[in-house]
């Protein structure tokens, strides 16, 4: 219904009005198809989805069928599920004081029903939005029917209420969401019995509460989210339920660093108010994106696991505030991350690499190897070795250069008298002529030299000295 219309506020009304009932399916596949239709991007903010995982939500959609995602960790299923309530009308009417939604025209529940029976057209309505139509559960082994489906109430009982009487029950979260989206993440992870009670209620709407057999007829889109490790080799779902969900789809992680960049630099925490501009360089981004690339490759990384894409964004965040940090110690007006802010990212990685070895400290070496192959993937991608001989030569003759995490970006400019390629090189970069960028890609410059065995490095009280 239109915002500036007066909405009906009673079973009457309504019927009198141009509102027409529809199921939650339904609603969800006209809306798809007006979307489609209008030309709309649909779920705008999933990164790399658009061409592989969105049109097979849409077909799922299209074909009525409830969704179940496959997927390791951290590759956006839960945002994917909250998106599919922007298909969701904005407002529909409910029997007013109904716990399940009830439906005016078809009241499931005893309170519907009677007070539809009592008052007829003068039945009053609400009209809920979006929000109130969409449940979301975490599957554990502790979950029980009561969390689901609900639970006789003590009080209502005591109240004088039979046993036997619907209007004794507490409604979980099912019921609670009729006529709207029911998502239940970590499927493989409810108890055998828990499944059973969810297939009651998906295939047959009748389930016994306390052996009290309640029928309810709900109008729910189920949608589920698992680990393909647990959903297809571990043998934790019993068959007629994974049968029940017409759709498995497979989600991914990014395709591309380019893809992996775009989704750090849409979820990185923002840096406003510290009286400092940052500038990203765009090549560090890809540098970011490429050891979380390069990780999920590894055979050092548990790849059952997975290497979640919330890696690239801690460490996106950890290498920003590091350069934030030095440009606030040292007071430069503009902070610009360099190749030795990605030692920063230590603290954000730890935990979140699953090794095949658990050895002290084996984390670390890992992370250093990812960093050191990245650097000098980003670093040939602009560059060839080659075009780097009449500097090299320079540190055969002895030119010595010293980088640092907290060396001031004024002292990198006054090293570029002894580096005349600088300008060529920023040129290449897209960067601009600017202390913070020179000093930036200066250090990619070099650590690339040395990775590819043309410059020797020294370490030392937290500075780096490149010679010959």
């Amino acid at each position: 219904m239109e915002h500036n219309v007066t909405l009906p506020s009673t079973l009457g009304e309504l019927r009198g009005s141009e509102y027409r009932m529809r199921s939650v399916r339904e609603e969800l596949r006209d809306n798809l198809v007006s979307a489609l239709r209008a030309g709309r991007t649909l779920f705008p903010g999933l990164v790399g989805y658009q061409d592989t995982v969105v049109p097979q939500i849409q077909n799922a959609l299209l074909a009525g069928q409830d969704i179940i995602f496959l997927g390791e960790r951290g590759q956006a299923k839960s945002r994917l599920i909250r998106a599919l309530t922007s298909l969701l009308d904005e407002q529909i009417p409910v029997v007013r004081g109904s716990e399940v939604h009830d439906h005016p025209y078809s009241p499931i529940s005893r309170h519907g029903r009677d007070l539809v029976a009592e008052l007829g057209e003068l039945t009053p309505i609400d009209w809920i939005g979006r929000e109130k139509r969409f449940a979301e559960k975490l599957a554990t082994p502790d979950t029980s029917i009561a969390d689901l489906i609900g639970e006789v109430d003590p009080i209502r009982v005591a109240e004088g209420r039979y046993l036997a009487d619907e209007l004794t029950i507490h409604y979980g979260l099912l019921p609670r969401v009729n006529r709207g989206i029911f998502a239940i993440n970590e499927l493989p992870d409810l108890a055998e019995r828990i499944q059973v009670g969810l297939l009651n209620i998906m295939e047959e709407r009748d389930v016994q509460i306390r052996g009290f057999q309640v029928r309810l007829d709900l109008d729910l889109l189920v949608v589920a989210t698992a680990n393909p490790e647990d959903y297809t080799n571990r043998g934790r779902i019993i068959t007629p339920l994974k049968d029940r969900f017409g759709a498995q789809i497979r989600t991914h992680y990014p395709r591309t660093a380019e893809q992996e960049a775009d989704i750090m630099e849409q979820e990185r925490t923002s840096f406003d108010g510290l009286g400092v501009e940052l500038h990203v360089p765009a090549y560090m981004r890809e540098l970011v994106a490429e050891i979380s690339q390069l990780a999920r490759r590894t055979s050092q990384v548990n790849q059952r696991s997975g290497v979640s894409v919330r890696l690239s964004i801690s460490n996106f965040e950890s290498l920003l505030a590091n350069a934030l940090r030095r440009a606030i110690v040292l007071q430069e007006g503009t902070a610009v991350p360099r190749v030795s802010d990605l030692t920063a990212m230590a603290a954000s990685t730890s935990g979140k690499l699953e090794l095949e070895s658990w050895d002290d400290g084996e984390e670390q070496v890992v992370l250093l190897k990812l960093i050191r192959t990245a650097v000098v993937n980003v670093f040939r991608r602009h560059f060839s070795v080659s075009e780097f001989a009449p500097l090299v030569g320079r540190f055969e003759q002895g030119l010595s250069l010293e980088t640092g995490e907290m060396i001031p970006a004024e002292r990198y400019q006054l090293m570029t008298s002894d580096v005349p390629e600088m300008k060529r090189i920023l040129a290449d970069l897209d960067e601009p002529n600017q202390s913070g960028s020179v000093a930036a890609a200066l250090e990619l410059v070099l650590e690339g030299l040395h990775l590819s065995k043309r410059l020797n490095k020294t370490v030392m009280d937290g500075t780096t000295v490149y010679n010959s």
